[in-house]
């Protein structure tokens, strides 16, 4: 029936050609990012270097986000927000993410995500919400940081909002580290509720855990590297050389000369910087300063020395991308735009069955 009035030789050539298609078929990936005043070297590790690799695959359709909304759950300045999304822009495109590869969107630009929030709320119980550990750790560290600030519903609905950006492009996979496993349960759980109700529609998003190093604060092991623990917790993807220098050699390592002892496990800080040596692509000095290590031969001097030049040379080729597309920012930013807007057909098409398939009135096409 579905070749009448095709010749068999026509009807073959068709069922190869979309047997083709099929095979040739890119999985789609989403991930996204919110916008802050300076990217470090956790937030490139974790998750930007993976998100460039994926691109260069070839394996993946990768459209990437900066989720200017999601910012808006935390205490913030208006003025603060637009420029660091702006700043984010640039940061991004100078660690590798390519327009010609990739699609990178700025979600206020694509107000359907806002809509398919909505929509998707409905389809999201009260009690899924309230089980979130990250709403209970993030209403923490606002009760420390600003106890006259309240904690805003919008703090609380986030993970719908973060499940209405993964599913409106219909994405296949999503990178995420485990801190995001509860959230992306969240959106499977959303995803299949929908199609139960309404017909298979979503596909449910696989979660993709990224081999990606974890790197800690180099005045504080124990705690992931973050901005809000202060200046020395951190080092800064596109810091300067003295600074990066500075805060490597005053890390925190073991007691005592480096001897490793029998069956105990390297102390956090030396394991830190042994991690950022890996996540720079130095996995023969690695490997080569592990073995000085067990043998009791490693001074930590140079250790450090070894982790800092690994990261001189990585952020030395960053700061030259990003002064390049920096002197032209404006072409940087309507580019942005106009990806933006391509994202937002994406999205367009998945709201207009999404409409449909809840009971909407259809939108005038005037």
């Amino acid at each position: 029936m579905l070749f009448l009035g095709l010749g068999l030789k026509e009807a073959v050539n068709s069922l190869r050609k979309d047997r083709d298609q099929m095979s040739n078929k890119l999985s789609r990936v989403l991930s996204c990012i919110q916008p802050t005043s300076e990217m470090h070297i956790g937030n490139y590790f974790g998750a930007v270097a993976n998100w460039v690799e994926m691109q260069e695959s070839q394996s993946y359709e990768c459209i990437y986000g900066i989720v200017d909304l999601h910012a808006m759950t935390m205490p913030y300045e208006p003025s603060k927000l637009r420029e660091n999304t702006e700043r984010m822009i640039i940061d991004l495109l100078a660690c590798g993410i390519n327009p010609d590869k990739s699609i990178l969107f700025i979600q206020s630009l694509v107000p359907e995500h806002t809509e398919l929030a909505w929509i998707l709320s409905c389809f999201c119980s009260y009690g899924e919400l309230s089980r979130m550990t990250q709403f209970k750790e993030k209403s923490d560290l606002i009760n420390e940081a600003a106890p006259d600030y309240f904690i805003s519903s919008g703090l609380f609905t986030y993970p719908v909002l973060q499940a209405a950006d993964i599913l409106i492009y219909l994405a296949d996979y999503v990178p995420v580290g485990k801190d995001q496993e509860q959230h992306l349960e969240l959106t499977r759980n959303i995803a299949r509720r929908f199609n139960s109700r309404f017909g298979d529609f979503f596909p449910e998003p696989a979660i993709k855990f990224t081999e990606s190093p974890k790197i800690m604060s180099p005045a504080d092991p124990e705690k992931k590297m973050s901005k809000s623990l202060g200046e020395k917790h951190y080092i800064g993807l596109f810091e300067e050389e003295t600074s990066i220098r500075n805060k490597i050699k005053t890390a925190v390592t073991d007691a005592g000369p480096g001897t490793l002892p029998p069956n105990v496990e390297m102390g956090a800080g030396v394991a830190n910087l042994f991690e950022i040596l890996r996540a720079c692509g130095k996995k023969e000095e690695e490997s080569f300063l592990t073995t000085k290590y067990k043998a009791g031969d490693l001074k930590y001097v140079e250790l450090k020395d070894a982790a800092a030049n690994a990261l001189v040379e990585l952020t030395a080729n960053l700061r030259v991308k990003r002064k390049e597309i920096e002197s032209n920012k404006e072409v940087a930013y309507k580019t942005v735009w106009r990806m933006s807007e391509k994202a937002r057909e994406i999205a367009a098409e998945t709201l207009k069955e999404v409409r449909s398939r809840v009971g909407l009135s259809k939108k005038s096409k005037n």
